[in-house]
């Protein structure tokens, strides 16, 4: 029995990633995420007029959960181990963040809507980078070079990694990680030294 149409919107979007995680993106339909949220068809549209803007909103979700649940770690080192395992995950063959993501920016392409919210989940995990790295380091490492643009930097990586581990059958990803963590670690060093 279907439930009322007074239903949120984020159980629509758990919903989907339920019908990501189980049908990948090539099955994704608004339909499916109706019948898993037990609501009608109309419902979904009422709240996500297309498929692309529902994406997008299950995109938005994943980014600001995973900030808030960085945000919230007190340690630094506590903060970049956690940051990189998000990023990890996020990376991982089986994880569909970053096709989703892709998918989504070559339909920006086309669509300027798309195109101006993808935009604004960038800079806002650009801005929450920078935050989180201002947090760990006092300066930037390397003068000449601000925050704000490591923050972009590391965006930029993550997301480049992800292509190369989607792309490249034999991509060693924990290798990366773990090479990133000690790039952090000895940045890390950089800045503290200014300090002193």
């Amino acid at each position: 029995m279907a439930r009322p149409n007074i239903i949120n919107k984020q159980v629509l979007i758990d919903a989907a990633k339920v019908c990501l995680v189980e049908k990948g993106i090539e099955k994704f339909t608004l339909k499916a995420v109706a019948e898993e949220a037990g609501v009608t068809q109309g419902t979904v549209y009422y709240h996500f007029r297309t498929k692309e803007q529902l994406l997008l909103d299950v995109v938005k979700d994943i980014c600001d959960r995973s900030w808030n649940d960085i945000a919230q770690q007190q340690d630094h080192k506590d903060m970049i181990k956690h940051a990189l395992e998000s990023a990890k995950s996020r990376c991982s063959n089986d994880a569909f963040f970053h096709q989703l993501f892709f998918t989504l920016t070559v339909a920006g392409f086309k669509n300027e809507k798309i195109r101006e919210q993808l935009a604004e989940i960038l800079q806002a995990e650009n801005q929450a980078l920078s935050q989180s790295l201002s947090k760990v380091w006092q300066h930037s490492p390397i003068d000449g070079v601000s925050l704000e643009t490591w923050g972009i930097f590391f965006n930029a990586l993550v997301d480049g990694l992800a292509i190369q581990n989607l792309m490249l059958e034999n991509f060693q990803v924990e290798t990366f990680f773990e090479e990133l963590e000690q790039l952090f670690i000895g940045l890390s060093q950089l800045s503290n030294n200014k300090t002193s």
